[in-house]
């Protein structure tokens, strides 16, 4: 499990992170919403050991991770998928696909189940991912966090920018991963439905803080869609 306590993240002066705490859970996918600018990929940042943090503390499996290296962090178990994908777009979608496998034993193949969950990567193989559709790359950019055999998935505004017919496509990827009970999912969304369908639990950020949290059964009596409204 995820368990994050207490942290506080600045830039310059602003206080960016107050006193966020948050918890992600094997087989069950949490929900983080909020507008934009409320510090959410902030956190996912941190989580990973991109920006530094003031204080608090992240632990993953009862290891402490809160100073450890982004290498490190990936080692231990996390996947990132960054908002807007960042694959690597004159590499062919297989060398994005082993660039995932980086902290896995050399040799390590790429795991059949990627093209389970996307079949359409494995009829792209050849093809550089610059040259993908959004929905394509963002297909991709999952798959090669999941080269790395992640037990936290953690991912950053999936549907932005996608076709609806491939947002199903990664609904439906993200609801098997969840169902198989081994990893933890942590989804940052601003597309409320798509949350709400997924979501096991919730939380929401406003300026940097969580200000409401609970099932995700009880989002609409919670009346989270207005939280999120500009």
């Amino acid at each position: 499990m995820l368990a994050v306590q207490g942290l506080n993240q600045y830039y310059g002066g602003s206080h960016i992170l107050r006193n966020v705490n948050l918890q992600a859970r094997p087989g069950k996918v949490t929900a983080l919403l909020g507008r934009n600018g409320v510090g959410k990929t902030t956190l996912l940042r941190a989580l990973m050991g991109v920006v530094g943090v003031r204080s608090g503390a992240i632990t993953f499996e009862d290891r402490d991770l809160t100073r450890a290296a982004p290498f490190e962090r990936v080692r231990a178990g996390l996947g990132y998928v960054p908002q807007g994908r960042e694959i690597f777009p004159r590499l062919s979608v297989r060398e994005n696909l082993v660039m995932g496998l980086a902290s896995r034993p050399a040799g390590t193949p790429v795991p059949e189940r990627v093209f389970e969950l996307f079949p359409v990567l494995k009829q792209m193989l050849g093809r550089r991912g610059g040259d993908l559709s959004g929905g394509q790359q963002q297909q991709l950019a999952i798959a090669r966090a999941l080269c790395g055999d992640p037990r936290l998935l953690i991912l950053d505004e999936p549907t932005e920018g996608i076709q609806p017919s491939i947002i199903k496509a990664i609904e439906q990827a993200i609801r098997t991963l969840a169902a198989e009970g081994r990893m933890a999912i942590l989804l940052v969304e601003q597309y409320y439905d798509f949350a709400r369908s997924l979501a096991d639990e919730y939380a929401v950020m406003e300026r940097g803080e969580i200000v409401l949290h609970g099932s995700g059964a009880d989002m609409e009596r919670d009346r989270v869609r207005e939280r999120l409204a500009v």
